[in-house]
C-alpha cells in the first residue's frame, strides 16, 4: 500500500464513479421517458397511443432505477474474515490497515462481528447495531473497553468501527474489513451466513498454521458455497513465524497445509480450478507485518526488533497476498456488486426502448389514421359547400315558380269570388232597419260575414293545393339537402324542421275596406226624373247631371257651331260622340226646354191634347198614378234591405277588384316566407354542419402535429441515453490492471472487445453498452 494511487482497488472506485454517471443519466433517461409517456396517456385527444399498462411500467422502472442508483451510491468492497477463536483475524485485518485499528492480543477475543470502514472525519467512532449514537473512541483500549462494557452485544451483532481515512489508506477505496467471532463459539452459522456473508465480495479464511484446518471452519464454508456461486475464499496460514523454531520440519509442513488447503477448496468446495488455487493459500505471520509497518511508520527499519528468522519471506508473501487479494476483490466487487443491477438496467432500457417503439408505431398509424380523416373530411366540406351552391340557385327558382302559380291562382280565385259576391250578400241574415244605429251594426256584421266568407272560400280553392305544392316543395329540399348532413341530424331532420301545415292568410279586411259606403235607401220613383236620368246615364254621370241642374253656373260642354277655323275638322256627329258626353246635352237640353216658361208645357199639351185626345193622358196619368202608389207601397223594410244589399254589393265588388292583386301578391309573399324560411332553416343545419367539419379538421389537423411531436419525442428518447453512453464509454470503462495472473474464464470479457493485456474490471456494464 505504498502507493496508494497505484492500488487496483481504485478500479473499483472508478467503476463505481462511471456507474453512478451511467445511472444518473439513465434515471434522468427514463424519469423523462415516464413523463413523456405519462404525457401522451393523459392527453385526452391522443387515445390509445400510450396505454395504461406502458405508463405503469415506465414508472415503476423509474422507481427501480432511483433505488439501484440510492442502492449504488452505498456500494463497496467487502471482505469478511472468519476462522476459530485466536486464529489471528484482528491481527491480520490491523496488518492491512498498516495500524493497530481492533484489539488483538490475549484477552482481547472479538466476541461480536466488527465492520470496520473509513471515514472522512477526524475522529474515530463506532455505531452499535440498532442505534444512531456515535461513540467515540480515540485508541484501541477505548475501543476494546466500550466493546468489553457493553453487555448487550452479542455474537450475532455488528459493530460499525469508522476510522479515518487519514489514517488508513486501504479504507480510502470504499473497502470494508468485517471481521467475526469464531466460527467454533456458534452454533448460528446459517443467520450470520445470511446477515453479513451474502453481499460479501472475498472471505478471508484464517487458519492457524500450528494446527490443521478444523471441521467447524470447514462446515462454515461449505454453508458460504450452498448460498453463494463459488465464493472467492483466500486461506492465510498465520502465525507462520512458528515453524521457523523447526526449520527442518519447515517444508514438509507447508506441503501438508497446500495439499490440505487445495483439497479444501479444489476438490470439497470446488470454487476454483488447482492452478489458480495456489494462488488462494500463504503463509504468512500478521503479527510480524503489523509490527514491521508500525515501525517503518515510525520512520523506523521495519526488522528494527527481534523477529524469526525468514521474516522477508513471510513479510513478502503477506505482500502478495495483500496484491492478489486487492485485484481479486476489486474485479468481484465489481462484478457482484454492478452486474446484476446493469443487467437489471438494461432490461429495464430494453423495455422503455420497446415502450418507445410502441408508442412510435402507435402514433405513426393514428397518424395516418388521422391524415386520411382529415382528407376526407376535406373533401366532405369542399362537396357539401359545393352542393349548398348549387341546390341554392335550385331552390330561389323552385320558390319563384311556386310563389308566381299561388299568385296566379289567389288571384283567378278571388276574382270568381268577387264575382259571386251577391250570392254571399245574399246568404246574410240579420235585423235590418233604417235608423243610424242599426245600420251601422248591421254594416259591421256584414263586413264580418263578407271577410270570413271570402276568407273561407278562398281556402277551400286553395289552400289545399297551395299545402300540397308547399309540402312537395319542402320535401324536395329537405331531401336534396339531407345528404350534405351528419348521420345522427339527419335522423332527427323531421324534429328539428318538422313540415307543418301551412294556412294563406288573406287578410281582405272588408271593415277598413268598405267603411266609405253611403247607401241610400229613400223612396226613389222608377219612372221619376232621377231614376231615370240614373238609368239612361250612370249613378255617377247621372250625379253629374243633378248637380249642373241644381248650379246653372256650371259649365257643361256642348257641340260647337261650324265656323270657318273648325271648317277643317271633323263634324261632331252621333257617330263621332261618346254616348255619354251625347247623352248628358240632350237631357239637358230636354229639362231645359221643359222649365222655361209654363206657356211652353201649355202650348205643348196642348198639341198633345189635340194629337192623342185627352182618354189617353187621362189613362196614362192614372197608370202613372197607380205605378207610383204601387210602388210606394210596396217600399217596405225588407225592400230597403235588398236595396242596402244591391248597393253594398255594388260598392264592395268595385272596392275588392282594387285590391286583387295585392292579395294574391301577399299570399304569394307568405308562401316565399314559408318555403324561404324552412330552407334557412336547412341551412343552418348545413352551417352547422359546416362548422363541426372545419372543427374536426382543425382538430385533426391539431392532433397530427401532437402525433409528429410523440414520433419525434419517442425516436429522441430512444437514441440519445445511446449516445450519451457511446461518448463516455471508451475511456471510462476500459482501464489496464497491471500483472493479473487470473485465467480468462474467471474474466467474461464482451464478445465485441477483446483485449489480451488487459481486464475489464467493470466488464458488465461495458457488456451492456457493446451489447446495446
Amino acid at each position: 500500500m505504498a502507493e496508494a494511487s497505484a492500488s487496483p482497488l481504485k478500479h473499483f472506485v472508478l467503476a463505481k464513479k462511471t456507474i453512478t454517471a451511467i445511472f444518473d443519466q439513465l434515471l434522468d433517461y427514463v424519469t423523462e421517458g415516464a413523463a413523456f409517456v405519462e404525457a401522451t396517456y393523459k392527453n385526452p385527444e391522443l387515445d390509445h397511443v400510450a396505454t395504461e399498462d406502458e405508463l405503469a411500467k415506465i414508472q415503476a422502472y423509474k422507481n427501480k432505477l432511483a433505488v439501484i442508483r440510492e442502492v449504488l451510491s452505498r456500494r463497496h468492497m467487502k471482505v469478511a474474515f472468519f476462522g476459530r477463536t485466536s486464529s489471528g483475524k484482528s491481527s491480520v485485518i490491523n496488518a492491512m490497515l498498516w495500524d493497530k485499528v481492533l484489539p488483538s492480543g490475549i484477552g482481547h477475543t472479538t466476541n461480536c462481528f466488527l465492520s470496520v470502514e473509513g471515514t472522512d472525519g477526524d475522529k474515530a467512532y463506532l455505531m452499535t447495531e440498532g442505534s444512531d449514537e456515535k461513540k467515540s473512541v480515540k485508541t484501541v483500549n477505548q475501543l476494546a473497553h466500550a466493546l468489553h462494557m457493553d453487555k448487550d452485544l452479542k455474537a450475532g451483532c455488528l459493530v460499525h468501527v469508522f476510522w479515518p481515512k487519514s489514517k488508513c489508506a486501504l479504507l480510502r477505496d470504499d473497502l470494508v474489513l468485517v471481521d467475526s467471532p469464531g466460527t467454533d463459539v456458534t452454533t448460528e452459522l446459517d443467520s450470520w451466513i445470511d446477515k453479513f456473508c451474502l453481499d460479501a465480495d472475498v472471505f478471508v479464511l484464517v487458519a492457524n498454521s500450528e494446527s490443521t484446518l478444523m471441521n467447524t471452519e470447514k462446515h462454515f464454508f461449505h454453508k458460504v458455497n450452498e448460498r453463494l456461486s463459488k465464493p472467492n475464499i483466500f486461506i492465510l496460514n498465520n502465525r507462520w513465524d512458528a515453524s521457523a523454531s523447526e526449520p527442518e520440519y519447515m517444508e514438509d509442513v507447508r506441503r501438508q497445509h497446500m495439499e490440505r488447503c487445495l483439497t479444501f477448496l479444489v476438490d470439497e468446495l470446488k470454487v476454483i480450478d488447482p492452478v489458480e488455487a495456489r494462488n488462494r493459500i500463504f503463509f504468512v505471520s500478521a503479527k510480524e507485518v503489523l509490527s514491521a509497518r508500525r515501525q517503518k511508520a515510525q520512520g523506523m527499519p521495519e526488522g528494527g526488533e527481534a523477529l524469526a528468522e525468514g521474516f522477508q519471506t513471510r513479510f513478502q508473501e503477506f505482500q502478495h497476498f495483500e496484491q492478489i487479494f486487492e485485484e481479486c476483490i476489486s474485479q468481484s466487487a465489481v462484478k457482484t456488486k454492478f452486474e446484476q443491477h446493469t443487467i437489471r438496467a438494461k432490461q429495464i432500457i430494453d423495455t422503455v426502448k420497446n415502450i418507445m417503439d410502441t408508442i412510435n408505431v402507435a402514433a405513426a398509424e393514428k397518424r395516418v389514421q388521422s391524415m386520411e380523416e382529415r382528407e376526407d373530411q376535406k373533401d366532405r366540406l369542399d362537396f357539401v359547400r359545393n352542393q349548398l351552391n348549387i341546390l341554392t340557385e335550385d331552390t330561389k327558382e323552385k320558390i319563384k315558380r311556386v310563389t308566381e302559380e299561388v299568385e296566379n291562382k289567389v288571384s283567378s280565385a278571388m276574382t270568381d269570388e268577387i264575382c259571386r259576391l251577391s250570392v254571399l250578400v245574399d246568404e246574410f241574415y240579420s235585423d235590418f232597419h233604417p235608423s243610424p244605429q242599426v245600420l251601422k251594426l248591421y254594416k259591421t256584421e256584414l263586413n264580418k260575414h263578407i271577410e270570413d266568407g271570402l276568407g273561407k272560400n278562398l281556402a277551400e280553392r286553395c289552400s289545399t293545393e297551395v299545402n300540397e305544392s308547399m309540402h312537395q316543395s319542402q320535401q324536395e329540399m329537405i331531401e336534396n339537402l339531407k345528404p350534405l348532413l351528419p348521420s345522427s341530424v339527419q335522423d332527427q331532420l323531421h324534429l328539428l324542421i318538422p313540415c307543418r301545415k301551412f294556412d294563406l292568410s288573406y287578410d281582405l279586411n272588408c271593415h277598413s275596406l268598405c267603411a266609405d259606403f253611403q247607401e241610400d235607401i229613400m223612396f226613389h220613383f222608377s219612372l221619376g226624373w232621377t231614376s231615370l236620368v240614373n238609368r239612361f246615364l250612370g249613378p255617377k254621370q247621372a250625379q253629374k247631371v243633378l248637380l249642373g241642374l241644381a248650379d246653372p253656373n256650371l259649365h257643361i260642354p256642348r257641340p260647337l257651331a261650324s265656323t270657318p277655323s273648325t271648317a277643317s275638322l271633323p263634324a261632331i256627329t252621333p257617330e263621332n260622340v261618346p254616348q255619354d258626353e251625347f247623352m248628358i246635352p240632350l237631357v239637358l237640353s230636354l229639362a231645359s226646354l221643359t222649365s222655361r216658361t209654363s206657356m211652353s208645357i201649355i202650348v205643348v199639351g196642348g198639341v198633345i191634347w189635340k194629337t192623342i185626345g185627352w182618354k189617353l193622358i187621362s189613362f196614362s196619368l192614372s197608370m202613372y198614378g197607380l205605378l207610383y202608389l204601387y210602388e210606394r207601397l210596396t217600399w217596405t223594410t225588407r225592400a230597403k234591405e235588398r236595396a242596402f244589399k244591391q248597393q253594398f254589393v255594388n260598392y264592395a265588388t268595385e272596392k275588392l277588384q282594387m285590391i286583387v292583386s295585392l292579395t294574391s301578391a301577399n299570399c304569394s309573399h307568405q308562401v316565399q316566407q314559408e318555403m324561404a324560411t324552412t330552407f334557412a332553416r336547412l341551412c343552418q343545419q348545413v352551417d352547422v354542419t359546416e362548422k363541426n367539419l372545419e372543427k374536426e379538421i382543425a382538430r385533426l389537423s391539431k392532433e397530427i402535429d401532437q402525433l409528429e411531436n410523440i414520433q419525434s419525442s419517442s425516436k429522441q428518447l430512444r437514441l440519445v441515453q445511446v449516445q450519451k453512453g457511446m461518448q463516455r464509454y471508451p475511456e471510462l470503462l476500459w482501464s489496464p490492471v497491471g500483472n493479473l495472473q487470473v485465467a480468462p474464464s474467471q474474466i467474461p470479457l464482451p464478445r465485441t472487445e477483446q483485449k489480451s493485456s488487459c481486464a475489464v474490471l467493470s466488464h458488465p456494464v461495458q457488456y451492456w453498452w457493446c451489447q446495446w
